[in-house]
């Protein structure tokens, strides 16, 4: 900081608000701190009194917030981001089209690890709409060392990218409804509307449904038939408890399932499967899926729509805020449901 000529501030940085009094009349602001002293902003502040001012000294080795916060944005976001203009040392990142968010948390740790550095974000893997605001950032002080950027530039250079939008695809979705009640007619199939809307939603359709009685060998056969007739997806429906007739599980084992998971800590949706027959994901859904508003469906299928492959690890991961607390009104995904890192 150091003191300097009204008449030499052009281009300085105001330490500290300038005010403005007219009796009876105002009294406020008149130049923020931080402030870029413009060339027009000269006689006006020798209207207020205002030779000298208390300045920001910058130099090649120090930055402004503004700049500084644009280039920690730049260095943090990926394809389907888009930055906004500085507004008073902040800028947000947002979603310049509808996808699946997608956040390297250890690489936002460690930027967030770097001294007066502030980096926040909402949750990684959810549907965004385009416009979104999925983080955003500053400096702590009005001006920082140009190394610490630096610093923070290489992190996201290491990491690339940190935030990402990635965009869902059209899937050839086929279903396995299984159960012998829908199968014989004896009642009306309710699971099947409530997938179409979901995976409609997803930006996909339902190409094909099988109905099968609860047997092994009928659903094995049905999800065969469905891949030999260019399913990229499988999804199969009903049967997947633990009672002696639910034998969807057994279903997808004997078509040549390659398991994932049977079972996921998350409720509602905790007998999930999911497995892999080559690169085409076969998910078995819960009775869950078909009444509880938000499930593990909710936060498996978009990653996979996305074109992840998941993980045993994935699934682990989600028991930590795995525990829908079914909230009326549901505000998923602007909740902790599934959101545990």
């Amino acid at each position: 900081m150091k003191t300097i000529s009204v008449h030499d501030a052009e281009g300085m940085i105001l330490c500290h608000d300038i005010t403005e009094i007219v009796r009876d009349k105002f009294k406020g602001r008149a130049f923020k701190k931080g402030h870029i002293v413009r060339k027009e902003d000269i006689p006006r502040l020798l209207d207020l009194g205002k030779e000298h001012l208390y300045v920001w000294e910058l130099d090649e080795n120090t930055l402004h917030e503004n700049e500084a916060a644009i280039r920690l944005a730049k260095a943090a976001s990926g394809p389907g981001i888009f930055l906004t203009e500085p507004v008073e040392g902040k800028v947000e990142l947002k979603a310049s089209t509808a996808g699946l968010l997608k956040i390297n948390v250890d690489a936002l740790e460690e930027i967030n690890d770097v001294d007066e550095i502030v980096l926040a974000s909402v949750h990684t893997n959810q549907l965004v709409p385009a416009g979104k605001t999925v983080a955003g950032c500053r400096v702590v002080p009005l001006v920082i060392a140009a190394d610490k950027i630096r610093a923070v530039e290489g992190i996201g250079h290491k990491y690339t990218p940190v935030f990402e939008i990635k965009q869902l695809r059209a899937w050839k979705v086929s279903v396995v409804t299984t159960g012998s009640e829908v199968y014989h007619g004896r009642i009306q199939d309710q699971f099947g509307p409530v997938l179409d809307r979901k995976i409609a939603e997803l930006g996909s359709v339902v190409l094909r449904r099988i109905y099968s009685d609860d047997n092994v060998l009928m659903i094995s056969e049905a999800i065969t038939k469905l891949i030999r007739e260019g399913a990229e997806m499988v999804i199969t429906t009903g049967g997947m408890s633990v009672d002696p007739d639910d034998v969807t599980p057994a279903g997808i084992r004997a078509a040549g399932g390659r398991i994932v998971t049977y079972g996921a800590p998350v409720l509602p949706g905790s007998m999930f499967m999911l497995a892999y027959m080559g690169d085409i994901p076969i998910m078995g859904l819960p009775g869950c899926v078909m009444y509880h508003r938000t499930t593990i469906f909710d936060l498996v299928a978009p990653r996979i729509f996305a074109g992840e492959e998941i993980t045993r690890k994935d699934i682990t991961r989600l028991a930590h805020g795995g525990l829908c607390t079914v909230c009326d009104p549901c505000r998923f995904p602007n909740c902790a449901f599934g959101k545990g890192i």
